[in-house]
């Protein structure tokens, strides 16, 4: 970490460590460190002249679910592969930090590849939902990946219908109870802290904005400036995997 960086940390290990109330939004920059790519990154290989941002769109299922859900299925062989990072475990001890005070702690990630699940957080909110688990669009039932079979494309549910990511695509709408639960927790937090995502798009730019008004100190942790950057009580510019430990490292010398 940038030493000129440490005002900003104690600050922000500060507010969380004083707070009843967390909520954290995660997006692209936390997994990106664990070796997933995100949909602005070009691909090599196989999937190269692809553009991500289109086949991740239910239009681009409808047109050609055979391809989409073949990329899908080589997003998750990538996914499956990977390992939580040091920003995903210093959530989860954030998490159990502040529950152990008797606080509250809510994390939604627009993240679906369930890395936060697996460095220890529970009660985890994907409000793009999950490449972990696919979904029949003949019945709605869903499927653990165990249950499917990918020897040909796109994969049949036991009914017979297509099955699909259980992701949230471009010209789809969020899930409604998870939308609620964001807005919900986002607007009686006292912090609300944003990692690794530019907060952009919806609903992750009101989310902020929310937490704000209602009077919540605000935390931005990201590798350089965003558009909530101006309006942020706190911003830590760096790798989510150094500057979260670092953070939490502080909190636990404050509560010790």
């Amino acid at each position: 970490m940038d030493a000129n960086q440490a005002p900003q940390i104690e600050k922000a290990a500060r507010l969380l460590r004083e707070a009843r109330s967390i909520v954290v939004l995660t997006g692209a920059g936390v997994s990106a460190e664990s070796g997933i790519s995100t949909f602005r990154d070009k691909e090599t290989g196989l999937w190269a002249k692809y553009d991500p941002m289109e086949l991740a769109h239910i239009d681009a299922f409808h047109r050609d679910p055979e391809l989409v859900t073949h990329w899908y299925h080589w997003r998750f062989t990538r996914c499956k592969d990977c390992e939580p990072n040091a920003g995903h475990y210093a959530l989860a001890q954030l998490q159990e930090q502040t529950e152990a005070r008797g606080g509250s702690f809510s994390l939604l990630t627009q993240n679906v590849d369930g890395l936060h699940q697996r460095a220890g957080s529970t009660n985890v909110s994907e409000i793009h939902g999950t490449i972990l688990t696919w979904r029949c669009t003949k019945t709605g039932e869903h499927y653990d990946l165990a249950e499917i079979d990918f020897s040909s494309f796109p994969p049949a549910s036991r009914t017979g219908g297509i099955l699909r990511p259980n992701v949230v695509w471009f010209g789809e709408m969020l899930p409604e109870q998870e939308l609620e639960r964001a807005f919900r927790d986002s607007s009686s937090c006292d912090v609300f802290m944003s990692v690794g995502t530019s907060s952009v798009v919806q609903p992750a730019a009101s989310l902020i904005e929310l937490a704000k008004g209602a009077g919540a100190s605000t935390i931005e942790v990201n590798l350089e400036p965003t558009p909530i950057s101006g309006i942020v009580d706190v911003s830590v510019f760096g790798k989510a995997g150094e500057a979260l430990p670092a953070i939490i490292d502080l909190c636990k010398e404050g509560l010790s």
